[in-house]
């Protein structure tokens, strides 16, 4: 693996890290809307990822892992999924949502879990923000060798 791979992994890191946070925003921004129908109601969402895999085509010999043919060259989203747990239903029935029966249906938001979700995301972007900084600090100290 070259230095300079480090500065593709840790950007598709930060970009799949700034998805994350815009689902976060997203469900807290929805964690309060009202529906009357359970089909219109909001549901969280949240991404999918998966490890993108380099396969030794250049024969191997700069890779961490080339007794498995394969290095990690980087993180990409591979969707954003609803989650399917149940919604929230309370009786309210002079809210003006209200269906039929005087029910109003709120999104299945955790809005604690979605906040030390943010934080996990936060600072796993700043993690590799960090890794790029070390990048390019190492690699100006390697051109200042030779002087």
């Amino acid at each position: 693996m070259s230095l300079a791979s480090v500065f593709n992994i840790a950007g598709t890191g930060m970009s799949a890290q700034s998805t994350r946070l815009n689902t976060i925003s997203s469900n807290i921004a929805n964690a309060e809307t009202v529906s009357s129908s359970i089909d219109q109601t909001y549901r969280a969402r949240h991404p999918v990822f998966a490890t993108v895999f380099q396969g030794a085509q250049q024969g191997g010999g700069d890779s961490l892992f080339a007794e498995q043919d394969q290095s990690g060259s980087g993180v990409q989203v591979l969707g954003i999924v609803e989650e399917q747990g149940s919604l929230t239903p309370r009786y309210e029935p002079n809210h003006p949502a209200a269906d039929a029966d005087g029910y109003v249906y709120y999104p299945n938001v955790n809005v604690v879990e979605e906040m030390a979700d943010m934080i996990s995301a936060s600072r796993a972007f700043q993690t590799n923000v960090e890794m790029m900084n070390t990048a390019k600090q190492m690699m100006q100290r390697v051109l200042t060798l030779g002087q």
